[in-house]
């Protein structure tokens, strides 16, 4: 039995190899091997059309360009239904949406020069100060006096209505479709972010408030939402999956829900059906970053009877990320979008409704 496995014995490479046939043909031990368990995870169970997917975002990725090369054709192909992300991410998404310039760059450069010209660096990505980070800052400044950002907003709806002015930038620029949020505000897909002050938007958000600006996000309802979206995910036969890129909050965020809606709400389920990770980060450190599916099983995160559909490869989100989207897009249909955003509310009732209907509406006091 031990030596009942796939032999390895690739076929020798000729160069007209796709990058579905690459990795299902020469990926086959080590990270390389994981990568292949992650991506036949991905097309052969998660994109079920009854398996709801969430992904978190961390580290530089927009900067990289991977969302215009990859999240933009996964949410169009319908294969993410929610995200979670830095607020970084969705502001450098931005750059891209107004058609402001990022260059591949070198990480040898002098950085105290390049602070000198207004030259900012992302480690060999550079971008201009004033042209494309200040232009930024203020387009996002315009947008958030608008009337529809004055009020209580989860992030969702804040990145919702970001969303609409990203789309239409694009269009008055004749772009292709080449930001997050304007994808995602046409596809229906909720965008949240854990840590909404850590970013340029929430600093811009905190300077309109000394202009009295009336908007307040509101992190504890997307708490709630994102909770009510996994519930739902698995009511009725429906399934669960994560698909995280690097770790830290995003990660943290996506996966709160679950136990949020056992352990708080006190909701029994048994935790998310398919998880996948691409990390750099490791376990031994204690980090959330690097925490494993199985550990994940231990908080209730994840459903101890699925563990064996969890993936985690050690690669850079950067690699992995455009191999993923192409063997997806290359082995899958697309999916129908399941426009998730437009139904939030339906399903914050849903999860209110069946917590009071357990517990009452008056909270227990100890005496």
């Amino acid at each position: 039995m031990l030596l009942s496995g796939r032999r390895i014995l690739p076929p020798g490479m000729k160069g007209n190899e796709s990058a579905a046939d690459l990795i299902d043909q020469c990926f086959l031990a080590y990270n390389a091997g994981r990568l292949r368990e992650a991506v036949q995870l991905f097309t052969r169970k998660m994109l079920a059309s009854d398996v709801t997917v969430g992904i978190s975002l961390a580290g530089a990725l927009t900067p990289a360009g991977l969302g215009a090369s990859c999240i933009v054709p996964l949410i169009e192909a319908g294969f993410v239904d929610w995200i979670v992300s830095t607020g970084a991410n969705l502001y450098h998404d931005l750059h891209f949406a107004f058609n402001y310039k990022l260059v591949a760059g070198d990480f040898r450069y002098d950085d105290r020069h390049l602070h000198e010209v207004g030259v900012v660096r992302i480690y060999d990505v550079l971008l201009s100060l004033d042209e494309c980070l200040i232009e930024t800052d203020r387009r996002v400044q315009q947008m958030l006096v608008r009337p529809e950002f004055q009020g209580r907003l989860t992030t969702a709806e804040l990145h919702h209505y970001m969303g609409k002015y990203a789309a239409e930038a694009e269009e008055q620029a004749g772009l292709p479709h080449v930001s997050v949020l304007a994808a995602a505000y046409r596809c229906g897909v909720p965008v949240y972010t854990s840590s909404p002050g850590d970013s340029t938007i929430g600093m811009v958000a905190a300077a309109e408030r000394f202009r009295n600006s009336q908007l307040v996000l509101d992190p504890l309802a997307d708490v709630n939402e994102t909770a009510a979206i996994y519930y739902w995910s698995k009511q009725e036969g429906r399934r669960s999956a994560v698909v995280i890129f690097g770790g830290g909050s995003p990660k943290n965020f996506v996966l709160q829900t679950a136990p949020h809606v056992t352990d708080i709400l006190e909701i029994e389920t048994k935790g998310h059906d398919y998880f996948l990770q691409f990390t750099d980060a490791r376990p031994d450190t204690g980090g959330l970053s690097g925490a494993t599916p199985q550990e994940a099983v231990s908080w209730g995160k994840v459903d101890p009877d699925r563990v064996p559909d969890s993936v985690v490869c050690y690669i850079d989100s950067t690699v992995a990320m455009p191999l993923l989207t192409s063997y997806a897009l290359t082995r899958c249909s697309k999916r129908p979008l399941k426009r998730l955003f437009e139904r939030r509310e339906e399903f914050v009732r849903q999860l209110r409704d069946e917590f009071l209907r357990r517990h009452g509406s008056s909270p227990q006091v100890s005496e």
